[in-house]
């Protein structure tokens, strides 16, 4: 969801400013893509190198992300939506950590959007994590495989995503589900995440329909399938 700050910039404002205007966008969308008939989604909300950023816009994000959590969570129980959490909360304020522990585990039973947020989240440190976490189990590297890999990754709860669209104009992955977006279709847009709605969703999505996805195969394979 990039291109909050710019957005603001434009405008002469602060670029907090921009993440709140994001931010209501981000509750459209959630929207959208439920009524859609769309069983998973994932928002990359703060990376593990958005620690660089001035700390004040850091603090402003924090507060933006706990008001998000306090005044959306009855909706996404009431539209069963399903929360999870992927990246490394735990360098987080408490109280901010405590909030989204307590929003997942109100969430837990719902089944019909799963909605992951990207928060400290890095795809080259869920990768070491995962490495970690592995040996500490001591587990014989000839019994690992992709699935026994996947399984200690952030995301073993949710499939691979299908599609991942890229906001802001920029055309880079920026450190995101590298594992995980290995066949993935990429959707480029030059839309500011502030000035993305439910029109720009179905170009991307009419864009997806149209892609031959081949996993490796040749199309006389896929045909032949």
């Amino acid at each position: 969801m990039d291109g909050n700050g710019r957005w603001a910039q434009k405008r002469g404002w602060p670029r907090i400013k921009g993440h709140e205007k994001g931010a209501r966008i981000t509750k459209k969308i959630v929207k959208a893509v439920n009524s859609r008939g769309i069983d998973y989604l994932t928002l990359y909300a703060f990376s593990s190198e958005n620690w660089k950023r001035p700390r004040q816009e850091v603090e402003g994000l924090f507060r933006l992300l706990e008001k998000f959590i306090d005044t959306e969570i009855q909706e996404l129980k009431d539209s069963g939506t399903k929360l999870h959490v992927i990246g490394d909360i735990t360098k987080f304020p408490e109280t901010l950590q405590q909030e989204i522990i307590k929003s997942i585990e109100e969430t837990s039973k719902n089944t019909d959007l799963h909605l992951s947020i990207a928060l400290n989240y890095g795809g080259r440190d869920e990768i070491i994590r995962a490495v970690k976490t592995i040996s500490k189990k001591a587990i014989d590297p000839e019994t690992i495989n992709e699935e026994t890999f996947e399984s200690f990754l952030d995301t073993a709860h949710i499939p691979d995503p299908d599609l991942l669209i890229r906001t802001g104009g920029e055309k880079r992955i920026s450190n995101f589900l590298l594992w995980q977006i290995a066949y993935t279709e990429i959707y480029f847009t030059d839309a500011l995440w502030p000035d993305f709605n439910e029109t720009s969703l179905d170009n991307a999505l009419a864009w997806f329909a149209s892609r031959q996805r081949r996993f490796g195969m040749t199309d006389k394979q896929i045909k032949g399938m």
